[in-house]
């Protein structure tokens, strides 16, 4: 089919296009459809945390497994390389873990701490836990730790002006990195 058939004739970029400017900038995010199309409760049947052990390690972001508990990245991250450390088990809060479990989080949290710096290079680490959707938990029914690394220099206007996040890595290569550079030895707890 020719230009003149398809009714694109003389058209040489978007911008001959019909549209109506506006002044928004648009910052594209495919990987975001999985929980758009979930609805507004998406993890209430169908828990993240408890699927992602059932696949592999690269579909599912998994970048070390141990006994109680295994590390992926954060499919939403706040900078690159943020991490979180899941117990297998379905619990939702700290203080119904094990003590297995409780260890092994810590001892994963420690090896992704030097990992990450070791692959990434940052300065210092945000790690936290939001217990419950009112504490900003995302998926409040399945206890996570947040491992976000931070650099001296990763401040930009994005977050604050326009309520971006700029992630200079792709999650694939990240994960790749990662799981690479993790100890081949399973952790001792």
């Amino acid at each position: 089919m020719t230009d003149e058939q398809s009714g694109f004739a003389g058209l040489e970029s978007s911008a001959d296009f019909a549209a109506v400017p506006d002044a928004f900038q648009r910052l594209w995010t495919p990987h975001r459809m999985v929980y758009i199309e979930g609805g507004p409760t998406p993890h209430e049947e169908n828990c993240p945390f408890c699927a992602a052990p059932k696949l592999d390690d690269e579909t599912a972001l998994i970048v070390a497994r141990g006994e109680h508990a295994y590390v992926l990245l954060n499919l939403f991250p706040y900078n690159s390389g943020h991490l979180l450390v899941c117990p297998y088990r379905h619990v939702a809060l700290y203080d119904d873990a094990t003590a297995e479990e409780v260890a092994e989080i810590a001892e994963l949290t420690q090896i992704a701490m030097r990992v990450v710096r070791q692959v990434s290079n940052c300065d210092g680490f945000n790690i936290g836990m939001n217990q419950g959707r009112v504490a900003g938990a995302g998926v409040a029914d399945h206890l996570h730790q947040h491992i976000v690394p931070r650099w001296a220099t990763d401040a930009n206007f994005f977050p604050i002006i326009a309520e971006t996040k700029a992630i200079p890595r792709l999650l694939g290569e990240t994960r790749q990195a990662i799981a690479d550079a993790w100890p081949k030895a399973a952790p001792t707890s």
